[in-house]
């Protein structure tokens, strides 16, 4: 399983907005500019995660956009499945029927398989919030400022 860029931008521009979290709105183009992600696509995925209620924007001059929600309250995952739909590294283990049901998913290891790098992928975005990248993020650059000044 890959994650696209929806994925992995969404979840930056999240991680932005985290950052400033109950500070002035955030703009398009501030995120699009300290992420490196372009402004038109970074629309696309802010407009998906409005839709699904964790940001709302801000009108007017200082307009712009923010969380919702506390980030200690928005899990990865609920970020990742807006963008990317549903988890699953394989068609026979998608949360909703496949399309093509498999003749031998009664009796299938390699099912087994898949259904257990499922629920280890869930399992691990479900564990971390926005908050806690926040709190790495931190320490990942106070790491970076101490050890390469």
């Amino acid at each position: 399983m890959k994650v696209s860029t929806r994925g992995e931008y969404g979840l930056r521009a999240m991680l932005d907005l985290a950052e400033h979290y109950r500070q002035a709105p955030i703009t398009l183009r501030s995120i699009a500019q300290r992420q490196g992600i372009s402004e038109s696509y970074l629309e696309q995925l802010i407009a998906s995660l409005k839709k699904a209620g964790l940001v709302s924007s801000v009108r007017g001059a200082q307009g712009g956009y923010e969380l919702i929600k506390d980030p200690s309250e928005i899990k990865v995952i609920e970020i990742f499945t807006i963008l990317e739909g549903p988890i699953a590294p394989a068609e026979c283990v998608r949360e909703a029927p496949a399309e093509v049901e498999c003749r031998n998913s009664q009796k299938c290891a390699v099912q087994l398989l898949w259904q257990k790098v499922r629920n280890s992928i869930t399992g691990v975005l479900e564990g971390i919030t926005l908050a806690d990248l926040v709190t790495q993020s931190r320490e990942l650059k106070s790491d970076y400022f101490i050890y390469h000044i």
